[in-house]
């Protein structure tokens, strides 16, 4: 299951920054809201919280969409029209990606208008570049597409001193180089994505790069890795939900 990835601008946020790295985007956004009636930074990145937050949980379209509206309204440099355009793609994507409605042309489009508005070197253009891959990956199912795209957004990535993004497109590129049977290369990445996410204490993400890791491992390790993941996700109760299938014991008990 593909997961996601926030703009740098809420990774910079401390106080929101630990609430969603532990799975609490309501409680993050809310600290956001009292100054979303006029502040497009705040907006853009409570509606970023919103729409992530469907991800996990699969639910909460409506309120996400609702969010995004307002960001969007705000929205009165090419910079942030950008960034908005790039957000309502990603939440057409996801509702694609998960059957809560086909809105694959929507995503396509609206990627389309985020990239001719955002600059060449903008700090947004890595992450609409792995969002696009995405799209390649899950939707399109073209690997060549989607390897093509998370390379530029890997890079991007590192240019601008994003390891929070760095920490997906590892993650992605292993996945692809899994696929193909180089699982020394899938090895090293899902190693590299787990590494910055417990660098930077994203917990929410670190069963999934746990469990990523344990499929590559010898049995030893293997196991190890996947008692922490199941201990990390019983910790969050339960976020990913798209991780259940893989601790049947934790779904069993609920």
């Amino acid at each position: 299951m593909a997961d996601t990835a926030l703009s740098e601008s809420v990774v910079g946020v401390p106080d929101v920054w630990r609430l969603r790295a532990r799975g609490c985007w309501a409680e993050a956004a809310a600290l956001l809201a009292p100054f979303c009636d006029d502040d497009a930074g705040a907006a853009m990145s409570r509606a970023e919280l919103l729409v992530e937050r469907c991800f996990y949980h699969l639910d909460g379209w409506a309120e996400a969409e609702d969010a995004l509206r307002t960001a969007e309204a705000l929205a009165a440099t090419d910079e942030e029209r950008g960034a908005a355009a790039s957000e309502r793609g990603y939440l057409a994507y996801g509702a694609t990606l998960y059957s809560a409605r086909d809105r694959a042309d929507e995503a396509s489009s609206a990627f389309g208008r985020s990239a001719a508005l955002l600059a060449p070197g903008s700090a947004g253009r890595p992450l609409l570049d792995f969002r696009r891959g995405l799209v390649a990956e899950n939707i399109a199912e073209n690997p060549t597409a989607a390897r093509a795209a998370y390379r530029r957004a890997h890079a991007g990535a590192v240019a601008h001193g994003n390891a929070f993004l760095s920490s997906f497109t590892w993650r992605h590129l292993a996945g692809l180089a899994a696929a193909d049977g180089d699982l020394a290369e899938a090895r090293h990445g899902y190693a590299e994505s787990l590494r910055l996410r417990v660098s930077l204490g994203y917990l929410v993400g670190t069963a999934p790069a746990l469990l990523s890791l344990a499929a590559l491992e010898p049995d030893l390790e293997a196991a190890r890795l996947r008692a922490e993941a199941a201990r990390l996700y019983e910790l969050l109760g339960g976020i990913p939900i798209w991780l259940s299938p893989s601790f049947p014991e934790q779904k069993a008990a609920s």
